[in-house]
């Protein structure tokens, strides 16, 4: 029955079908190693880890039920266990005593529980989806601001060749897929979406992210109100960086009744420096910094008229800002595209502490033979005309940085006036090769339907179900996370030192104590290495024993304490 395991009946009568999952029941414990991840379970269910798993998922009858499991996956996230494979490193014992069980199940029994999850293709999406829906109508404010950008996750493998895409962070073309993920202002995670052929971001936001976001995002009876009132006032805002930059897409979404907020990709010259002034722009962090701000209206190459926001940095440097939306004002404008950086430093957070470009499912499916690729011919060519390109820039700016020094021989000026004529006849051969080839391109198709493409060339997806699930339930542990960041915030000096401190409180041992007649569970953890930390986690502590969360399946609430009991 494996190491740690203790209730020997109840396993022979799960196995043989007489119970349908084994109840949550806490003994005392001391010296937990990683008890502390146990101050989560407050946020994780408020965030919803267990609110539709009942109405999505299910499993067949067995010791491990549907909520040992999830509440594993969630508290894997959290104390940074990266893969299912890193718990055959891990006490399973000490582990099942976070769960109210004897230990917790062996890997090779959490995948079988994780194939049957992930068996029917596209219900991870709708998990995600009902999620989405609720922390969308739980914003505050009355505005939304939604922020959309692609994250290209790198395959190392070969069981299949998956497209190039361009890695900014590798500075490459490696073979990937792109997700394309909807973010808050202040960087919590709604939903993302996944594309084994990237269609850039324009496509992607017009076929697939606008439209989910008009699905999940509800109309107030107060927004309707203003919406009615005022033919320029938007439903939401979608922010996005230069590649969806489209006068064409921006004027399709206004008619929708979505301001779009992005850089301008042509600024031409600045403004002059007497047209700014110092403005409050409000931060998502409630703090205020002046910037010096300016705006003009802007009429784009299809006749669209758009506001301009410039701001000016100390170094001079102008940063131009377009967006349909009318109502804001400027600041507010300047603030909400500004704040992409909570986006990138999600991508980067994600990566780093919850694994989330690694590899969770072995194995590919077939993709539609009608899915548009890039012409591999026509990427080859494309390469070349790029190459050559920058072999003649290199040879003009040569060319135009020789010059003759005053007094020089005959000799040497006939050797100056040879190597500047042969790099001459070098620039000219060169142009003509790029006409050839950009001729040559021309007349290539840019794109083709998968089965149009040569046998060799062709390739299959990764397998999407298993890494959409983990995903998600990656996605509650960073929103659960957040919140209790914020909480931690209000005590700390250090604003940006919270997450670190969570990582340090998710590892530190901690000592259980069921009382079943007073129906508690105290959950005393040790001393933190400061007795500053310690004053932070007991208003964390506090804050969370005003919840009165009970554990799940149980008639337990949950208390929190530092020391002992």
């Amino acid at each position: 029955m494996g190491n740690g395991a203790t209730r020997t009946l109840q396993r022979v009568a799960a196995a043989m079908g007489e119970i349908g999952a084994a109840p949550a029941q806490f003994e005392a414990a001391r010296d937990v190693p990683r008890g502390g991840v146990l101050l989560a379970l407050p946020a994780l269910l408020a965030t919803g880890l267990l609110r539709f798993t009942n109405q999505i998922y299910s499993l067949p009858q067995g010791y491990y039920g549907i909520d040992s499991i999830f509440l594993l996956l969630a508290l894997m996230a959290l104390a940074r266990i990266p893969s299912m494979e890193q718990l055959r490193y891990v006490a399973p014992g000490e582990w099942g005593n976070l769960l109210g069980l004897d230990r917790i199940p062996e890997v090779r029994t959490l995948r079988a529980k994780l194939e049957i999850l992930c068996r029917e293709a596209g219900r991870a999406a709708r998990w995600q989806a009902a999620l989405a829906r609720e922390w969308i109508a739980g914003m505050s404010g009355a505005d939304m601001v939604f922020y959309a950008d692609g994250h290209v996750r790198v395959y190392h493998g070969d069981l299949t060749p998956l497209p190039r895409h361009y890695v900014t962070r590798e500075r490459l073309c490696l073979r990937a897929t792109t997700d394309y993920w909807v973010n808050a202002m202040d960087g919590q995670p709604f939903f993302y979406v996944n594309k084994e052929v990237d269609p850039g971001l324009i496509a992607t936001l017009r076929q697939d992210l606008a439209p989910l976001l008009e699905k999940y995002a509800p109309v107030s009876p107060e927004m309707q109100a203003r919406m009615d009132a005022n033919p320029r006032q938007h439903r939401f805002t979608l922010v996005f960086d230069r590649e969806g930059y489209s006068p064409e897409f921006f004027a399709e979404m206004q008619s929708r009744r979505i301001a779009v907020l992005t850089y301008h990709k042509y600024p031409g010259e600045d403004w002059p420096v007497e047209e700014f002034r110092e403005m409050s722009v409000p931060l998502v962090s409630g703090e205020r910094v002046p910037m010096q701000l300016a705006e003009r209206g802007t009429q784009l190459s299809q006749g669209l008229w758009v506001r301009q926001v410039r701001k000016l940095s100390e170094s001079g440097k102008q940063t131009a800002i377009l967006s349909t939306d009318f109502v804001a004002d400027p600041t507010r404008l300047a603030a909400s595209m500004f704040a992409r950086w909570s986006q990138e430093n999600f991508f980067r957070y994600m990566r780093q502490h919850y694994g989330l470009d690694r590899l969770v499912e072995y194995g590919t499916e077939p993709v539609p033979d009608t899915v548009r690729v890039v012409n591999p011919a026509w990427r080859q060519l494309d390469a070349q005309v790029r190459r050559l390109n920058g072999q003649r820039q290199r040879d003009r700016a040569t060319f135009g940085a020789r010059s003759l020094a005053a007094e020089l021989s005959d000799v040497e000026v006939v050797r100056y006036q040879q190597s500047q004529a042969t790099l001459q006849e070098r620039i000219e051969h060169l142009g003509q090769q790029i006409e050839q080839l950009k001729e040559q391109r021309k007349q290539t198709p840019h794109h083709l339907t998968l089965a149009q493409l040569p046998e060799e060339e062709r390739f299959q997806r990764l397998l999407p179900e298993r890494k959409h699930f983990l995903d998600t339930i990656r996605m509650i542990g960073y929103r659960a996370e957040t919140s209790m960041a914020s909480v931690l915030r209000e005590t700390m000096a250090r604003s940006e030192d919270t997450r670190a401190l969570l990582r340090q409180i998710y590892n530190t041992e901690a000592d259980l104590f069921p009382d079943a007649e007073s129906k508690t569970l105290t959950v005393s953890l040790h001393h933190l290495t400061q007795a500053a930390h310690d004053q932070a986690l007991r208003h964390l502590c506090d804050e969370l024993n005003a919840t009165e969360t009970t554990f799940p399946g149980t008639d337990l609430r949950l208390i929190y304490k530092i020391g002992p009991c």
